[in-house]
């Protein structure tokens, strides 16, 4: 009898990164170990259309998040939502990852918050089919009694990460750098140095 093919499990994880810092680590971490996974694809977010504000550019998130996850063998960096023209949707992204990985298995990455509001994504029941749902907590989220409006529909495509309490925002982040008070700690020191060098987040 032919041995039997492991099927690749393949993490995705999307954001701004605007900038990408500690607790972003601390998930990749998470996820890598609790969903034994042998590769995560980190996915800066190209144009939002659910952020209010306007990101710093892409081309600077880009390069601080390959900064971030540079010395991590598990990670790469995708840019295809930066590349691709027009606002990023998760749906069009699992399929290019789909269509290139068909013998997968897909673990989407993503918060509370995220969570809650799928159900307002483009297309989100297709992003069901072709991707778990692996959802994570910040220290500061409110975790309700009740399961998501998705999870209730498709429990069996939802699992929960024990994620470690870090009380810490890309919000918080910039606020403390326009501020100009110590936030090195929160980002690794090569992305801390990148947003010096480029003068990000300083008050106008």
């Amino acid at each position: 009898m032919p041995a039997l093919i492991k099927r690749q499990r393949i993490g995705l994880f999307g954001g701004a990164f605007d900038p990408p810092h500690r607790a972003h680590e601390a998930l990749v971490k998470t996820a890598i170990s609790e969903l034994a996974l042998d590769r995560l694809v980190v996915i800066p977010t190209g144009q939002a259309w659910h952020k209010p504000r306007e990101l710093t550019p892409a081309s600077h998130r880009l390069a601080m998040t390959r900064l971030a996850f540079a010395d991590w063998p598990q990670v790469t960096v995708d840019s295809q939502e930066i590349d691709r023209i027009g606002p990023s949707y998760t749906m069009d992204t699992l399929r290019v990852v789909a269509a290139s990985e068909p013998e997968a298995e897909l673990f989407l990455i993503m918060g509370g918050d995220q969570a809650a509001a799928l159900t307002t994504w483009r297309e989100w029941q297709g992003i069901l089919q072709l991707a778990t749902i692996c959802v994570a907590f910040r220290a500061d989220s409110t975790r309700v009694s009740t399961l998501f409006e998705a999870e209730k529909m498709f429990p069996q495509r939802f699992l929960h990460l024990n994620m470690p309490a870090m009380p810490l925002s890309a919000t918080q982040i910039r606020a403390s750098f326009i501020a100009g008070q110590p936030a090195n700690t929160l980002v690794s020191e090569a992305v801390a140095r990148y947003i010096a060098d480029h003068h990000l987040y300083q008050s106008n």
